[in-house]
């Protein structure tokens, strides 16, 4: 199958560097949706990350079909889930109190809404589902997760989101103080994305 680029479904620069950084070695060019001059209103109304991440990529796949460009289209949707909250915030995790919300905001209102919770109960992961929508239409989804805890205060500066009050208890440290490699070698994103690799050499290469 020839296709012209892998556009993924985000506009979000810090996951386009993760996912360049990742997928570097398939040696096909990979641009954001922006890049690639698609601008849609996307309503994310699945029940499931899988559903809501077939949802954005199929969204794309149909703009840039009308414009004659064969792509393979990937789009991810991840979030955190929080054990003793029920699996909150889970799929709305990018809506938590509002997408406008800084997520300094949201981590406080986590670590807040925990408050005298044991360690061993404030048990959490990372999901992340990558959504790939071929051009003959045909769709395929791979997942990752990664298992840790929240913690009590944000710690470091190399991520983003909640990375900051996740807390991996095997390394010792936050998501977001790993350095970028070893986070993407363990990282939820980072387990989906090489088992994406996988499927798209297969058909791809």
């Amino acid at each position: 199958m020839r296709v012209d680029r892998i556009v993924f479904a985000t506009g979000n620069a810090d996951k386009m560097r993760e996912i360049r950084m990742i997928m570097a070695d398939l040696g096909v060019e990979i641009q954001s949706m922006r890049e690639a001059g698609v601008s849609v209103d996307i309503v994310e109304d699945g029940t499931s990350f899988e559903e809501n991440a077939v949802i954005k990529a199929s969204a794309i796949a149909r703009a840039l079909e009308k414009d004659g460009v064969q792509a393979v289209v990937l789009a991810d949707d991840s979030g955190l889930e929080v054990d003793y909250l029920n699996k909150e915030p889970g799929i709305y995790s990018a809506r938590y109190m509002g997408e406008d919300t800084p997520y300094t905001v949201k981590n406080a209102s986590l670590i807040r809404r925990l408050e005298g919770v044991p360690d061993e109960k404030r048990t959490a992961r990372f999901v992340c589902v990558i959504a790939a929508v071929f051009p003959d239409g045909n769709n395929v989804t791979t997942r990752g997760t990664i298992e840790g805890r929240i913690g009590y205060e944000e710690r470091g500066q190399n991520g983003f989101g909640y990375d900051p009050i996740f807390y991996l208890p095997a390394y010792g440290l936050y998501s977001a103080e790993l350095a970028p490699e070893e986070k993407n070698r363990i990282s939820h994103r980072g387990k989906a994305l090489e088992e994406m690799k996988k499927v798209l050499r297969q058909k791809m290469l």
